[in-house]
């Protein structure tokens, strides 16, 4: 088993079952929307377009329950997590929320695990929009 501690708990543990490239694949394709993983995988299904027939019954197997009858279920409605854009987004709104909550660039950078490079240029950007691209004039 990999460490995939980084991504998203969903994300991290298809990574575990049908390797980090599937896990990628599927949150740019689907990631941040609901979707259902059947039990067992048609060929024409989206999950096999989308990551291949391996890596798309590694998902299903992963998924799939049985019921007390023995019939097999996949899972409805499960949230594909965004991955790393998604914790980027997250980062940058925690960067912006510190900074507008008068931390220093060098802290909330740090608090966001961000850049304090990133910190410097949102905090800007967050004057120019308070003040306008010319700044105060009086």
């Amino acid at each position: 088993m990999n460490d995939n501690s980084d991504l998203p708990g969903l994300l991290a543990d298809i990574a575990d079952v049908a390797g980090l490239d599937a896990a990628m694949t599927l949150a740019e394709a689907v990631g941040g929307t609901r979707v259902t993983i059947p039990a067992r995988v048609p060929h024409d299904h989206w999950l096999v377009r989308t990551v291949g027939r391996k890596a798309a019954e590694a998902i299903c197997n992963h998924f799939r329950t049985l019921s007390a009858e023995g019939r097999e279920a996949g899972a409805r409605h499960i949230v594909i997590p965004k991955g790393p854009a998604g914790c980027l987004d997250k980062a940058r709104r925690r960067l912006a929320k510190e900074l507008h909550n008068g931390a220093s660039a060098r802290e909330a950078a740090r608090r966001a695990g961000l850049s304090e490079r990133a910190a410097f240029r949102m905090r800007a950007r967050m004057r120019e929009d308070e003040n306008g691209p010319q700044g105060r004039l009086f």
